[in-house]
């Protein structure tokens, strides 16, 4: 009588499936969640990752990431906005200094209206128990931030930090925002990084802000990694004097 092959193909397939799975009880290792956005760990992420709803102008669906302070019950937030072609992981690594310091953050991903992102993160905050912000920006989100400040906003702007900001950039007209934004800013740049060097000090120069502060760094890298180059000492430091943690 013949023998049916169907057993020694279904043997078959279980040996190519254990190899195929690693043979010896091995397991992958699991796919990181998509809300880590690359740059928070998995435990950061089901803990903070969300989607901001901007709107229309500014996306409805914002990759977006908070985390309290250290202490808890932050009264202040800290809004974070990335440079074009950016995105909320700029931020990633000084977060923790933020957070230590007893600020709320919120770093958020936009390549609409970033002025609209900015209000929907103080809306955000606001459900958090925070009750004013300040503006933290790089570049385009530098330049949103300096823009944002004048516009009527959710919660108090309590101070701007505008790291490497154009004088102006498509929808966001810095130099004419610092002619009526009477908020403390901080305006720093690398000597190096043209023309933004002369752009920083242009503005500072334009600005009205009732207590404004220039810092023209050493290097000649762009946007975020000033924070890491020497300025986030003197950030927290000015954000200590116009933005305190207590409120």
């Amino acid at each position: 009588m013949k023998r049916s092959a169907l057993p020694v193909a279904l043997a078959a397939t279980a040996l190519l499936l254990t190899a195929c799975s690693g043979g010896g009880g091995a397991k992958a290792d699991p796919a990181p969640s998509a809300d880590t956005y690359g740059c928070v760990t998995q435990e950061q992420a089901a803990k903070g990752s969300f989607t901001l709803d901007g709107g229309t102008a500014a996306g409805n669906h914002l990759d977006a990431y908070y985390r309290d302070s250290d202490a808890g019950h932050a009264k202040v937030g800290v809004v974070f906005s990335h440079q074009a072609d950016g995105s909320l992981c700029e931020w990633a690594p000084v977060l923790d200094q933020f957070t230590k310091a007893g600020y709320a953050v919120l770093a958020f991903t936009c390549s609409g209206d970033v002025t609209e992102g900015i209000k929907a993160a103080e809306r955000y905050y606001q459900g958090k128990g925070v009750g004013a912000v300040a503006l933290v920006g790089a570049s385009k989100g530098a330049a949103a931030s300096l823009v944002a400040a004048k516009l009527d906003n959710p919660l108090p702007v309590r101070a701007v930090v505008s790291l490497s900001s154009p004088e102006s950039y498509p929808l966001f007209n810095a130099a004419l925002a610092v002619t009526v934004v009477k908020t403390p800013t901080y305006f720093a740049a690398e000597q190096l990084d043209s023309p933004f060097a002369a752009n920083a000090k242009a503005l500072y120069d334009a600005s009205v802000a009732e207590d404004k502060q220039l810092k023209v760094y050493p290097g000649g890298n762009h946007g975020a990694p000033l924070l890491r180059d020497g300025a986030l000492p003197d950030v927290l430091g000015y954000l200590a004097k116009h933005a305190p943690a207590t409120g």
